[in-house]
């Protein structure tokens, strides 16, 4: 699992069908080697621009929305509480 912030939602009109109802967010990573890196991250919990969240990435994301079929390798599975620091 990483610590991102959310940056905006990413909009996708035209999808494969196994993503519809999903919604997508652009992350950036924090910290580490790879801090400042964006991706887009499946939102399961309603997370909101701005809140650093946790993503689950790889076939543990999969897992996450109960389906193996659907092309996803992040997703975001929690919010990091605003006192908490790092």
């Amino acid at each position: 699992m990483i610590a991102v912030k959310v940056i905006d939602n990413i909009w996708s009109t035209r999808k494969a069908e196994s993503l519809i109802g999903l919604k997508f967010m652009l992350v950036e990573v924090l910290g580490g080697i790879d801090a400042g890196r964006l991706m887009i991250a499946a939102d399961t919990i309603g997370a909101g621009i701005g809140e650093r969240v946790i993503v689950c990435t790889g076939s543990s994301a999969r897992k996450m929305l109960d389906r193996d079929d659907v092309p996803v390798d992040a997703v975001i599975v929690g919010i990091i509480d605003e006192d908490c620091v790092f």
